[in-house]
């Protein structure tokens, strides 16, 4: 988040294979790290009280990436409301991020210290009083707050969310099959987000995107009373203070400084200035974890493994990927087609269809090809559908242009998705679940963040040159979500690469007696 080793298996030095190998990940007969019956919770658990588990990481991690997306479209009528200045009303968003993102490393460790079920029912009603809270807001400064309050809860959901599946479901076909739910819930969510936000905004009042998450928290609480077992904590001892503070300042730095650099260019003094000391905090961070904390908030051995290093660099990746395409879709959709917000919203579900199908396919993928086979073509798949996005223009038809892509490229996102998160929480102590698991979502959280920004702003590059060039207005806005598109796939090809260069392939077929 010196402390306990990660077992032996899981530094496995290339050309050997261990049995808990990810390529070992959906052998039924895999032995799970999490089935010792010396775990703070007790044995991984099958059956209906597993289910359950399941049920209540889904929906933790529901409202979560939900709540990314669900204001998006009710802001317009949220400033209307509450006077909101021009300058100030992004906050409502940025305000979620930055304290997602800043917390999320801290978030991951506090629920190895104190508890699964006290982390879990300690971040619900933090959400559920914070959206009231937003709900009833008179004004900016409230709202704001109010949003705030949501992405610290969020911080500790996400990481907990993870943890409940690696240490309730065994390495093999059954946390497969779990990680492939859990993943279709993460990338699903934002695009029913859009959707939902929408549609409360219109038929209710803006005020109901924050009184909905309610019934959801309610439910969430109820099953984990049911579901997750009080335990002690993995862990004890007292928190790293010093490496949360430079950890957690280190992530919001530079959280904040990629979310200003749309008012902000990336050459200015208060960039620059935003983007030194999120690294300067960063480095001395490493150092203060490295050498002097004696219980480290985040015990860098565990990247020492290289499917652990190898995942959360490929999860930063997909993180980027699937932040911006979306990003860049919606404003495709409304702004060069006029697309409404509902008729933008419902044009998302061919996605969450594609995310749902290879998300569920990725386990039966795995086991016949290995992880990473399974990895590398979800990867390359979803950027040919962002590079098959490339060429919408101005005249593009929904069914003929958008549907295919959409399909294409969420197929794909599904199946790596799942293929890198087995991969990432491969062998892993039950003690350090809530440690992985932060890395995993904080990866994926800054890669949104830092993709998002340089994207952006090489998008308006590139509408300027067309622009420049003479081209129509509309045709200028696409050549610049195109240009956003092809870097898409580009990076998704890099993620691919690595893939390829440093997941282990499959353990080699013993020879015959």
């Amino acid at each position: 988040m010196s402390g306990p080793t990660l077992p032996a298996s899981s530094t496995t030095e290339p050309g050997r294979r261990s049995k808990n190998s990810p390529d070992s990940l959906n052998s039924p007969n895999s032995p799970a790290s999490s089935n010792s019956p010396d775990s703070p919770d007790g044995p991984a658990r099958s059956g209906p009280r597993a289910g359950l588990v399941l049920a209540t990481a889904c929906l933790c991690q529901l409202v979560v990436t939900l709540d990314a997306s669900i204001v998006n479209i009710a802001l317009p009528a949220m400033g209307h409301s509450l006077g909101f200045a021009d300058s100030a009303l992004p906050w409502v968003v940025n305000a979620y991020a930055l304290a997602f993102g800043g917390l999320l490393l801290l978030g991951g460790r506090v629920a190895d210290l104190v508890g699964h079920r006290r982390s879990l029912l300690a971040g619900l009603a933090v959400f559920g009083l914070a959206s009231v809270l937003g709900g009833f807001a008179q004004t900016p400064a409230q709202l704001i707050a109010a949003r705030a309050g949501q992405g610290v809860a969020a911080a500790l959901l996400a990481p907990i969310s993870l943890t409940l599946i690696m240490v309730t479901f065994a390495e093999g076909a059954a946390r497969a099959r779990a990680l492939g739910v859990w993943s279709m819930v993460t990338a699903a969510g934002s695009a029913l987000g859009v959707l939902l936000g929408g549609v409360l905004t219109d038929l209710l009042d803006w005020r109901w995107v924050f009184f909905v998450n309610l019934p959801l928290v309610l439910v969430g609480g109820a099953l984990a009373l049911r579901s997750v077992a009080t335990g002690r904590p993995a862990r004890t001892g007292r928190l790293d203070v010093v490496g949360a503070v430079l950890g957690t300042g280190a992530m919001c730095a530079l959280v904040y400084g990629l979310m200003e650099t749309d008012r902000h260019p990336w050459t200015s003094t208060r960039t620059l200035a935003t983007l030194g000391a999120a690294v300067l905090l960063g480095i001395v961070f490493l150092a203060w974890e490295a050498r002097f904390a004696s219980a480290p908030i985040v015990r860098l051995g565990v990247l020492r493994a290289r499917t652990a290093w190898a995942a959360s660099v490929i999860v930063t990746l997909i993180g980027a990927a699937m932040l911006v395409g979306f990003y860049f879709c919606s404003l495709h959709l409304q702004n060069v087609l006029h697309y409404g917000p509902l008729a933008a919203g419902a044009a998302f579900l061919p996605f969450c269809a594609g995310v749902m199908a290879g998300s569920m396919a990725a386990g039966r993928i795995g086991a016949r090809f290995g992880a990473r086979a399974t990895l590398t073509g979800g990867l390359l798949l979803a950027g040919l559908g962002m590079l098959w996005f490339g060429g919408l223009g101005v005249d593009s038809g929904y069914l003929t242009a958008f549907v295919g892509p959409s399909v294409v490229t969420s197929t794909g996102v599904g199946i790596c998705m799942v293929a890198n998160t087995a991969m990432g929480t491969s062998g892993v102590a039950r003690h350090e679940a809530g440690l992985v698991s932060g890395l995993l979502n904080a990866g994926r959280q800054c890669g949104g963040s830092i993709g998002l920004a340089v994207l952006s702003s090489l998008a308006v590059a590139a509408t300027r040159s067309a622009v420049r060039e003479g081209r129509e207005p509309l045709e200028a806005l696409a050549a610049g979500y195109d240009r956003a598109f092809v870097l898409t796939a580009v990076l998704l090809a890099v993620a691919a690469l690595i893939a390829v260069l440093f997941v282990p392939g499959p353990a080699p077929k013993p020879a015959p007696r």
